[in-house]
């Protein structure tokens, strides 16, 4: 449904359409009247559409990880009629260290424990694994068997076919002009439409924190940061599309296959205002020259480039909670690089607390635990 003038009220407006925004407005769909407000043509436009998303378990700081798991169930099982396609398709995680970088590697393996699709590998193995690396590059790694690569667009579109079966409302091109409290509910000027809810969820990305102060609220202190994407020609001599995700144990860059193809990224973090993010050409140029580095690959020609904002706050975990300082706005940002991967148990997460119920047991069981990801974690003390 595409954007119109109207003016009506809603339980719950969620603002921004992409992932985040559209897995839990469809958990909410089931149980109120919501509406999900995106400000492109389309959802999905920024961060959601650009993702190359690989489900890693052991990926990310600890809260992160433990969503991630509690959403595996959700990735292999769908509910019927979610997605045509399977979500996950086996791709294995290679990261992969240098002679200088064990201790790195360590530190890794001391934090994912004893999971039993994790394993370390010697230089030998790991060409094995991966035989596009250079001899002599790496001298060590750790294998993740239980990587998946994420059809994202599959995802996506079942989430928001979800939220529309159960009756949900989306507006595009619905640009948030204001934001205030007025009693017991919010108004939200739209660029097409006026619209009334008892609770906004902030799920707006890199812009969370400009939906924030337009309602008065106090930032979290995210920090949108661009990364970098190409796509190259794959070597003939070689099959590449069993190959594993490869990434340099202190993300410095990763090459991945990508049908037929190899997409490859330095892995950048530069911050970056709110906006409609490009790649650069010197961070192309630095992608390259570690890339040829690492692997036995020339890059002749870049077929295709792109870059995306990944929102952070300074722990790097998500925000998901209501704010201290107004009433019935939820924040739901700050998910990095980790939201696809995530989004089915962060959803649940959110929606129980938006609905003011418990956490369902099974995330709380791997760990979710509500300081973690609550915005009061991020106070500035006095």
């Amino acid at each position: 449904m595409t954007s119109k003038a109207m003016d009506q009220s809603f339980d719950f407006a969620v603002i921004g359409a992409g992932i985040a925004g559209a897995s839990i407005a469809a958990e909410l769909s089931a149980q109120a009247r919501v509406v999900l407000i995106e400000m492109e043509a389309q959802p999905g436009y920024h961060t959601t559409g650009r993702s190359a998303a690989v489900f890693a378990p052991i990926y990310g700081p600890a809260p992160v990880r433990a969503l991630t798991r509690a959403s595996e169930p959700f990735f292999r099982t769908p509910p019927d009629g979610f997605a045509q396609e399977d979500l996950f398709a086996p791709r294995k995680i290679l990261m992969m260290a240098r002679a200088d970088q064990e201790p790195s590697l360590d530190t890794l393996l001391s934090e994912v424990g004893a999971a039993a699709s994790v394993s370390r590998l010697d230089e030998a193995a790991l060409l094995e694994v991966n035989p596009l690396v250079r001899p002599g590059y790496a001298k060590w790694a750790m294998l993740d068997s239980n990587g998946q690569d994420i059809d994202v667009a599959a995802l996506h579109q079942g989430y928001l076919r979800q939220f529309k079966t159960l009756g949900g409302t989306l507006l595009t091109r619905s640009e948030l002009h204001s934001l205030t409290r007025s009693g017991a509910s919010w108004e939200l000027q739209l660029k097409t439409a006026a619209i009334n809810a008892g609770v906004v969820v902030n799920a707006a990305g890199a812009w969370a924190d400009v939906v924030g102060k337009m309602a008065g609220i106090a930032e979290i202190g995210l920090t949108p940061k661009r990364r970098t994407a190409a796509i190259i020609a794959a070597p003939q001599t070689l099959a590449t599309d069993h190959l594993p995700i490869t990434i340099d144990i202190d993300e410095q860059f990763y090459l991945k296959p990508d049908a037929g193809r190899l997409l490859i990224s330095p892995a950048d973090e530069t911050p970056s205002a709110p906006c409609d993010a490009q790649p650069e050409e010197m961070d192309i140029a630095i992608c390259v020259d570690r890339i040829e580095t690492a692997f036995d690959v020339a890059v002749r020609r870049i077929e295709n480039k792109w870059a995306g904002l990944r929102s952070f706050v300074q722990d790097k975990s998500p925000v998901a909670g209501y704010a201290e300082d107004a009433e019935g706005f939820y924040w739901l940002a700050g998910q990095g690089g980790y939201g696809i991967q995530s989004s089915p148990a962060l959803a649940r997460f959110a929606a129980s607390q938006v609905l003011r119920r418990d956490v369902p047991q099974d995330i709380v069981d791997q760990g979710v635990r509500v300081q973690d990801l609550s915005p009061a974690r991020l106070r500035v003390p006095a």
